[in-house]
């Protein structure tokens, strides 16, 4: 399946992002990854996404150093599909994302997933972008520049 057209060739750390992890596959597949899902067969079970597209995604993120290979833990001889440190990284955007969808994209009432801390079974607080001081930060408080 051929890929979109890249849009990393100029100084936008995100374009160059978006170009690596951009596409719904490769977000939600990383997704079940954070959530323990290691196995090509569990993976495509669970995002109910054609195999050749789920190889085609699963071997970029390798490509890229986002995940790697290794034995089957419980001694099969199947693979499974783990984080890099690279990979591990991707938490916080993964996380930034979930939350946005939880504030934005249900409605009241309605039932959907919720991230929280193991130690204490609690939500885990809002991600947002903060000072050195702790305040946080909105768009037109910051700035971009070249570098």
């Amino acid at each position: 399946m051929p890929r979109r057209k890249s849009v990393s060739g100029g100084t936008c750390p995100v374009a160059r992002s978006v170009d690596v992890i951009g596409d719904r596959w490769s977000l939600l597949v990383l997704r079940d990854v954070f959530d323990g899902i290691h196995r090509f067969g569990d993976i495509q079970r669970n995002l109910g996404v054609a195999r050749n597209i789920l190889s085609d995604r699963l071997g970029h993120l390798v490509e890229e150093g986002i995940l790697a290979t290794r034995p089957a833990s419980d001694g099969t001889a199947y693979q499974e599909y783990v984080l890099t440190a690279k990979g591990e990284h991707l938490f916080p955007v993964v996380v930034a994302l979930q939350q946005w969808g939880e504030r934005y994209l249900f409605g009241r009432g309605e039932h959907h997933s919720m991230l929280v801390d193991k130690r204490t079974g609690k939500p885990i607080p809002f991600m947002a972008p903060t000072a050195k001081d702790g305040t946080v930060l909105v768009p037109a408080a910051t700035e971009v520049r070249q570098k």
